[in-house]
């Protein structure tokens, strides 16, 4: 079974569990009177849109690449995780807005149903969270299980706010009170999420290759001379690109150039989880100069001299 198949299936269970989970929040936020409880369950009406993205992002990537998509939609996880954080922001304001009305005109709040409605939404987002972590650090995957452990860590809040409210009814702050820590755990979330997904937009170097490393590999294939303008960015959480010019030692032919490029790709393929490597070979290093092949701007600087 391939990694989007088992992907789709735990996202449609932890969908259905948030589902079903979002509407026994509501109904016992109704007649707790709980902003705690209401407040979760509007956090979890956000998780359903947002794992329902994520599970179309997972089988849009699965599509096969065209002429006018030559990578593929990889991209299509990281487009659902960034639409993931402009939900969950709105959602938060919504919460932080009637947390501190509420605080300011507190109303009577059942202890007993947000204890018992809380302890329920822990157990399952818990679980949810549990059954949704993987290790390949997937950004779409990664933002359905911060949601979900988001959730869990709000539902604690929740709970505690509604173990107080029992021992001591009089203490109707601190319903509200949880929702603002509800607030504060989504806005943590939505930022290292926002974080995540704009460096791949921004086709940054990946957090964890180091650079420098990657170059001395690339150095240590024999017949390779100096590696320069090198590139490295990430098309999704688990596809990632390189493109460098290596400098090759003496004058090989045709066929020996290529036998070092393959070498180059397996030596940094695995390693650093290259997912695709574009090569420029050279046999000496390209001269700076007024117009440098090596840089973009100066072959668009070169354009529009020649244009004038």
């Amino acid at each position: 079974m391939d990694r989007s198949t088992i992907r789709t299936r735990r996202l449609v269970v932890a969908l259905g569990l948030n589902v079903a989970l979002a509407g026994v929040q509501l109904g016992g936020g109704l007649v707790a009177h709980s902003l705690g409880l209401l407040s979760d369950a509007g956090h979890n009406v956000t998780d359903v849109a947002g794992l329902a993205m994520s599970l179309l992002a997972v089988r849009w990537a699965t599509r096969p690449r065209s002429p006018s998509h030559s990578f593929g939609y990889h991209r299509g996880p990281i487009l659902a995780a960034l639409a993931n954080t402009a939900v969950i922001a709105v959602v938060t304001v919504a919460i932080v807005v009637e947390s501190v009305a509420r605080i300011l005109h507190p109303h009577p709040v059942h202890g007993g149903w947000v204890v018992t409605v809380a302890a329920v939404a822990f157990v399952t987002n818990g679980l949810a969270a549990v059954m949704l972590r993987e290790r390949s650090g997937d950004l779409n995957m990664r933002s359905a299980t911060l949601h979900m452990a988001g959730d869990a860590l709000g539902s604690l809040a929740v709970l505690s706010a509604g173990v107080v409210l029992v021992a001591d009814h009089a203490l109707e702050w601190a319903d509200p009170a949880a929702s603002l820590v509800v607030a504060a755990i989504i806005v943590v979330e939505a930022y290292r999420l926002l974080r995540a997904s704009v460096d791949v937009l921004l086709e940054s170097s990946p957090a964890d290759v180091d650079l420098a490393e990657l170059t001395a590999v690339m150095g240590r294939v024999p017949g390779v001379a100096e590696v320069h303008d090198l590139h490295v960015w990430s098309l999704s959480s688990d596809v990632r690109a390189l493109s460098a010019h290596v400098v090759l030692s003496g004058h090989p032919t045709l066929e020996q150039a290529q036998i070092v490029g393959d070498r180059v790709k397996s030596a940094i393929g695995i390693p650093f989880t290259i997912a695709h490597s574009t090569l420029e070979l050279e046999c000496e290093r390209c001269i700076d100069g007024e117009v440098d092949p090596c840089l973009m701007d100066s072959v668009a600087d070169a354009r529009g001299a020649s244009s004038r």
